[in-house]
């Protein structure tokens, strides 16, 4: 039995592969076959057509049908979908750091007025 996971979870998930970001970062310069998307790699090519599989099933590719040629192509809207739940956090981050900033900058001039 396959377990089901939500799409945010299977984008994540997916990205959790080194090889498979490897493969996303190659398809962020263009569109690629599965032979050109597996020449850098080491490992055989089933194992490369598991790994876009997994991509596919996530919505982080497509493949489409060009006569012989089946051009593997990044889709942006899935990779969108992560970035804005993680931009909610960026946020909560950043302005923890602001205030943290602005806290040292506090004592850093309190110890140069107190010198």
């Amino acid at each position: 039995m396959m377990l089901q996971l939500d799409p945010l979870s299977a984008t994540f998930a997916a990205l959790a592969d080194p090889t498979r970001r490897a493969i996303l970062a190659r398809l962020s310069e263009g569109e690629a076959t599965v032979g050109e998307l597996a020449e850098p790699f080491d490992i055989s090519l089933p194992a490369i057509s598991r790994h876009l599989k997994v991509l596919q099933a996530a919505g982080l590719i497509s493949q489409g049908r060009e006569a012989q040629r089946r051009p593997c192509r990044l889709e942006l809207r899935t990779l969108r979908a992560a970035d804005d739940w993680m931009g909610r956090y960026r946020r909560f981050w950043q302005g923890a750091f602001d205030g943290m900033d602005q806290y040292l900058a506090e004592i850093q001039k309190e110890d140069r007025d107190g010198e």
